[in-house]
């Protein structure tokens, strides 16, 4: 997998998916609002050092979910303490390194089979933020 076959599949899979790029990062949000991206995909170290992904090839899939399934993947609440990720290992989905307190996870360089498996996870970042729009705009 590509960092272009995932928009592209973000984009066909979710109706109503804006996506914005800087600096070769996508940043895909629901509906025309945006506050925060649902899903990311960063291809430099402009945000964060921790995944080097300056390296050729390297990119990052990123996917906000809920608290529920953050801790059914990984067991705890969120916190860089005691944690022991190496944000730079390839094909292995594991807590953002900055927004993990935020349910937040990652990959980088997702296999076929792992994207495969973080596919439900898209799913529910889309549904999460399609329920928060809905709040958003109930609340007028």
């Amino acid at each position: 997998m590509n960092e272009e076959s995932i928009a592209q599949y973000i984009r066909e899979t979710f109706a109503d998916v804006q996506a914005e790029t800087a600096d070769g990062s996508f940043f895909f949000f629901h509906g025309a609002e945006r506050n925060f991206p649902m899903i990311t995909l960063v291809t430099k170290d402009s945000y964060d050092q921790f995944s080097n992904l300056d390296r050729p090839g390297i990119f990052r899939l990123n996917i906000g979910i809920s608290r529920n399934t953050f801790h059914a993947l990984f067991g705890t609440e969120p916190s860089p303490a005691g944690r022991t990720d190496d944000f730079t290992a390839l094909d292995q989905i594991m807590p953002h390194p900055v927004y993990a307190q935020m349910f937040w996870v990652c990959v980088l360089n997702p296999s076929i089979a792992t994207f495969e498996r973080v596919q439900s996870l898209l799913a529910e970042a889309y549904d999460l933020a399609a329920k928060r729009l809905a709040e958003r705009q109930a609340r007028g």
